[in-house]
């Protein structure tokens, strides 16, 4: 599970850090042991699934694992996990 509070550190700890690359995802990961966390780009992710949290230059989406398996959810009850999705400067 990951409560609105621990989204919203988590974005704005990946904000200070600036560019999302393996040593902010290695930080992150430090700071939030238990958590799952990856980065890609936005565009790489589907199109019918909503950011759970947004700002100017990433999105935040959440990871579930149930069943064994990793997949994107909407449901912060059932998220284990982060990605880090990067917004072009278009």
């Amino acid at each position: 599970m990951i409560v609105p509070e621990t989204l919203n550190q988590i974005a704005n700890r990946a904000a200070e850090l600036g560019a999302l690359d393996e040593h902010a995802l290695d930080l992150l990961k430090k700071t939030w042991p238990d958590l799952r966390f990856t980065f890609c780009n936005d565009d790489d992710m589907p199109a019918r699934l909503s950011p759970a949290l947004s700002r100017e230059k990433f999105n935040l989406y959440l990871v579930g694992g149930g069943e064994h398996c990793l997949s994107l959810t909407d449901d912060p009850l059932h998220a284990i996990g982060v990605v880090l999705a990067c917004v072009d400067e278009e």
